[in-house]
């Protein structure tokens, strides 16, 4: 027996409950296990986390089914929320039929766990009166775990193009300016690509992450965004594995606060805290991640992985990020791992104070570019982890001998617990070119490892300044030029402190050079 998701496209957000109607829309409530409800197969409770008594656990069957009775005041279309859970490893088919005439096909897919509820919807007409809503399985699968389903009527449709969510909503809402949904993860349901997501300011705290599955079009991607420059908290402290037992691992469904497998996104303007991740993304492709903050999360602040290519990650701050269950040494400010995919920029990104590296490029065998970045801080204990294992390097770029071929451009790292740059034996052919690394007690430029070619960077301070190997080169670096250095400024407190208008690293001197040499990275 199966978990289930059905459609709906005014979902109900599983991490926060059911919602409660709202003027304008009549919305109602059908627990599975509650008669007229009919459940092909069991009801069982075994699997937490479920709304009600229980939850309908279908036959492996094809056509053994859920279905609900609904009653629509008129007449015309309507949406069906489904919440489910789905613990294999693969999709489970099904059609929506309503009163038997088939309305939608759905694909219910993998959550991760059967204890991992999740909504779908799905648009259907339904005729005035009493209708019968059934979800049957196409294959000898059957169906997810099915928890409820909710129906809705509304006369005032969401706005062709906008949705606005606030925390004093209700996800009966139609989701206006006037009348906003109380989730995010109902808004995220019923986006279509083109739409924009307006978060009003204030904390979102679900019990379960909020999961961007669907994609947009490259003409047509879908944003997800604070409104108007209010402060928008998503805090995943309720959600499972905050933090994750010593040695245990997250399944992939419940990796981040948000969690994202969908193409064509565009993330703004979101603060993302206390989650397991904040942001963790796999195989996502197309999208821009624009002035997030990550911080305090319990793995790293933003993870990209699998075949993710063509994403602009634009000036994040993460930070304070730390991995409890791993001793310290997977969190990182931002790590794009185990992957492939051409075209990752990251722009204008600051990493501090996180318990492994700032950014991390673990066996990710495409080239990225980095430019006018800062790490600082990063592989210090600052949480009393036992037997900590934090690496403690400003920009890690690879390892484990998988090769791709990095560049770096104007950027800064310094008073990390080890390292700056390294090239963590990728053996690829990096450029790194007018960065700097300072005050690092081990190696300020590692890439002794690697065939990289070092063009006009600074190194000052360090254990060791540089290490190039027998195959990295370089020239016009400040070990090239010999001498001592001396700054404008050791102060960083301007290069990290608010950020422009335009969200942008504020200029300073701090690290340029005292006789104006032409070396190193400028701000």
């Amino acid at each position: 027996m199966k978990p289930l998701v059905a459609a709906t496209a005014l979902a109900a957000v599983a991490a926060l409950g059911v919602p409660g109607p709202a003027a304008g829309a009549a919305t109602t409530h059908h627990e599975a296990e509650t008669a007229p409800a009919v459940c092909t197969g069991t009801i069982d409770g075994n699997w937490p986390g479920f709304s009600g008594t229980g939850f309908c656990n279908a036959d492996n069957a094809v056509g053994a089914h859920a279905q609900f009775t609904v009653t629509a005041s008129a007449a015309g279309a309507a949406t069906v929320v489904v919440r489910f859970a789905n613990g294999g490893t693969t999709n489970r088919p099904a059609t929506v039929l309503v009163n038997g005439a088939a309305a939608q096909s759905v694909e219910f897919e993998p959550t991760g766990a059967w204890s991992t509820w999740v909504s779908k919807t799905v648009a259907v007409t339904v005729p005035s009166g009493t209708s019968a809503v059934r979800l049957s399985p196409t294959t000898s699968a059957g169906l997810p775990n099915v928890d409820y389903l909710d129906f809705t009527q509304d006369g005032t449709p969401p706005p062709a193009d906008a949705l606005y969510v606030a925390p004093n909503g209700e996800d009966g809402n139609p989701g206006t300016l006037a009348a906003p949904l109380r989730t995010i993860q109902r808004a995220v349901d019923l986006a279509q690509p083109g739409h924009t997501i307006h978060v009003r300011g204030g904390t979102y705290a679900p019990a379960t992450n909020i999961q961007l599955l669907k994609n947009g079009t490259a003409t047509r991607p879908i944003t997800l965004r604070n409104h108007n420059g209010e402060k928008v908290v998503i805090d995943g402290e309720n959600m499972p594995h905050t933090p994750g037992a010593v040695g245990s691992s997250i399944p992939r469904a419940e990796r981040g606060a948000v969690h994202i497998e969908g193409d064509h996104w565009r993330l703004i303007g979101l603060e993302i805290v206390r989650g397991p991740y904040g942001v963790f993304g796999v195989d996502v492709n197309n999208t821009v991640f624009e002035r997030l903050v990550t911080r305090d999360n319990y793995e790293s602040g933003l993870h990209l992985q699998g075949a993710s290519g063509n994403n602009l990650i634009l000036n994040l701050d993460a930070h304070g990020n730390r991995d409890p269950r791993k001793n310290g040494e997977s969190a990182d400010g931002l790590a794009i791992k185990e992957g492939s995919g051409s075209g990752n920029v990251v722009r204008g990104a600051r990493l501090w104070n996180n318990s492994d590296d700032g950014l991390d490029y673990w066996m990710f065998s495409s080239p990225i570019l980095l430019e006018s970045s800062l790490a600082w801080g990063n592989g210090f204990n600052r949480w009393n982890l036992p037997n900590f294992t934090g690496d403690g390097n400003g920009f890690k770029l690879g390892g484990n001998g998988v090769a791709a071929d990095h560049t770096v451009r104007n950027s800064m790292t310094w008073d990390n617990a080890v390292g700056g740059f390294i090239d963590n034996n990728n053996p690829g052919r990096h450029r790194i070119e007018r960065s700097t690394a300072w005050d690092n007690p081990g190696t300020g430029f590692n890439v002794n490892r690697s065939s990289s070619t070092l063009t006009k960077n600074l190194a000052a301070a360090n254990g060791t300044d540089v290490s190039l190997g027998s195959t990295s080169t370089g020239s016009g670096n400040s070990w090239n030029l010999g001498g001592t250095w001396s700054f404008a400024s050791t102060d960083p407190g301007t290069i990290t402190g608010p950020r422009a208008a335009d969200g942008s690293i504020p200029s300073s001197t701090f690290l340029r050079p005292a006789n104006g040499a032409d070396v190193g990275a400028r701000f």
